[in-house]
């Protein structure tokens, strides 16, 4: 068997002994540490793509279930949201009282001096006639009128005597729904 040597084109004693040695060798041992990190960098980037994908996967699945479950559920929706407007409108048409509970409500306010000659009742707004013996009666008419939760506004308009009878007073009012 044949011995074989080995040559070495730069000496190990005087490279590592100068300055330029010791820099190359700190170089390409740097360099293969940054090569190995580099790369475990690229294999967990490659091993975590496999992982987001699974993810992603699960997310659309998702999103196509409730998507489904979102369409299924739009005719249920589409009559509840009718039915909820319906409600909405009959409220509205409810709250607000008939012209026959409008002149009940005028008509317990009354006072014993007084007596309505015309009223007109109308969707927002009443106009109110009436002649009362004193002018006691007409203020408490107005202050009883004033005491009621449906009226916004009670507004006397006119008061003056009455061309029939000296001693009585006519007046009018008008009453905001």
């Amino acid at each position: 068997m044949a011995k074989t040597k080995t040559i070495n084109l730069l000496p190990q004693e005087e490279f590592e002994a100068s300055t330029l040695g010791r820099l190359l060798r700190w170089a390409t041992g740097t360099f293969r540490i940054l090569v190995i990190v580099t790369e475990m960098i690229v294999m967990a980037a490659f091993l975590s793509r496999f992982w987001l994908d699974a993810q992603n996967s699960d997310l659309a699945e998702s999103q196509r279930i409730k998507s489904a479950q979102i369409s299924a559920q739009s005719e249920v929706e589409k009559s509840f949201r009718d039915t909820q407007r319906k409600i909405d409108i009959f409220k509205k048409i409810n709250d607000f009282p008939s012209p026959s509970e409008k002149i009940g409500l005028v008509a317990s306010q009354i006072p014993s001096d007084v007596v309505l000659t015309s009223i007109a009742v109308g969707e927002k707004t009443s106009e109110i006639r009436g002649v009362s013996g004193s002018e006691l009666g007409v203020a408490q008419f107005v202050s009883n009128l004033k005491t009621e939760e449906l009226f916004k506004t009670v507004e006397l308009g006119s008061v003056g005597t009455s061309q029939d009878n000296p001693a009585a007073i006519e007046f009018s009012l008008s009453i905001e729904f």
